[in-house]
């Protein structure tokens, strides 16, 4: 069997950038968000085409987001300087401050599977061991937080449209980009209001929710789901938990084309510096000799209903069933 030191050799040629496909990516990219949006605010088009439209421009600002992640890494153009125009470019539209995103991002990096930093991952996972030493309103609030239902609507508007307007670790990496980029925030959404009125805003709201309802479904499934890696120090290991604490989420083209090839994550964790345009291409070269694992529609699905990590079976599970239902019937 291959080791994960033969897998990183074997990946490290998809680490070639591609300066000419990064720049029509991006111009594609945003040429599609802004026209998707300006049809959906100034077409003229019945309700069902306006809703259409809203999803497209949700899926194309997903898209962005994730571009914005790759330059925040250094891997979507050769030059740095590129990267980080690009990303800065991106923000007003992502919602998403450049550079704190890219420090809080490297710090998920840093620490991915550590269950002695969890404050560093997206999505806050108790163990087992805590849930059941939790009182009834701290397991009330976790499964809420949880709760799929609610955690992709409240958990993106919560995340995308608020959080990152103070983003933790703002003051330690620059106050003044994270202020700036409110600033052009601001400007954005009132050229739109004064542009399109009071149903404009309303148009650019619900691509904002649609698209933070496809970036937690996202995010969520990149590393919860039942074999995932979580462990603690001294037996942590940062390159076992990057590879088999991050998942391969084949859910079709159009999945794949929206989100940048994100849902290909292991890979991506195990080597940040190949750019999203060679992440799909890798898995499909290396998925068989290295025999990666991947999760389809079902897998992505049943990852909904595991909640609490256990350290000892070591894999994620669902609510105990006696401990679900004395906080439903209490």
């Amino acid at each position: 069997m291959a080791t994960l030191s033969e897998l990183r050799a074997a990946m490290e040629p998809y680490t070639a950038k591609n300066d000419r496909f990064a720049v029509t990516s991006y111009v594609l990219s945003m040429g599609f968000y802004l026209a998707t949006l300006g049809l959906a605010l100034f077409g003229g088009l019945p309700v069902w085409a306006v809703g259409l439209l809203i999803v497209l421009n949700a899926l194309s600002g997903v898209r962005l987001y994730v571009l914005q992640h790759d330059c925040g890494h250094g891997s979507l153009f050769v030059s740095r300087r590129w990267n980080d125009l690009a990303g800065y470019g991106l923000s007003t539209f992502t919602l998403t401050p450049y550079r704190t995103m890219q420090y809080n991002h490297n710090r998920h990096h840093a620490h991915i599977g550590d269950l002695e930093h969890r404050e560093t991952g997206e999505v806050n996972t108790m163990t087992l061991a805590e849930w059941q030493a939790a009182g009834f309103w701290r397991r009330l609030h976790y499964r809420l937080y949880r709760n799929p239902v609610l955690m992709l609507p409240l958990g993106g508007i919560l995340t995308y449209a608020i959080r990152y307007r103070w983003p933790k670790n703002a003051r330690r990496v620059g106050l003044f980009g994270v202020l700036a980029q409110d600033l052009a925030l601001l400007i954005w959404i009132v050229a739109i209001w004064a542009l399109a009125g009071e149903r404009g805003l309303v148009v650019y709201g619900l691509t904002v929710l649609c698209a933070g309802c496809v970036g937690v479904f996202s995010v969520y499934l990149q590393h919860n789901f039942e074999e995932t890696y979580w462990d603690r120090r001294p037996d942590y290991n940062l390159r076992d938990a990057s590879f088999h604490g991050s998942s391969v989420v084949t859910l079709g083209a159009l999945y794949d084309l929206a989100t940048a090839n994100i849902s290909y994550h292991a890979l991506h964790h195990f080597n940040p510096r190949i750019p999203y345009y060679n992440l799909k291409r890798c898995f499909g070269d290396l998925r068989e000799p290295y025999s990666i694992p991947s999760i389809g529609w079902k897998g992505a699905l049943h990852a909904f209903t595991l909640k609490l990590w256990d350290e000892e079976q070591e894999r994620l599970v669902p609510f105990p069933r006696r401990a679900v239902a004395a906080v439903a019937e209490a």
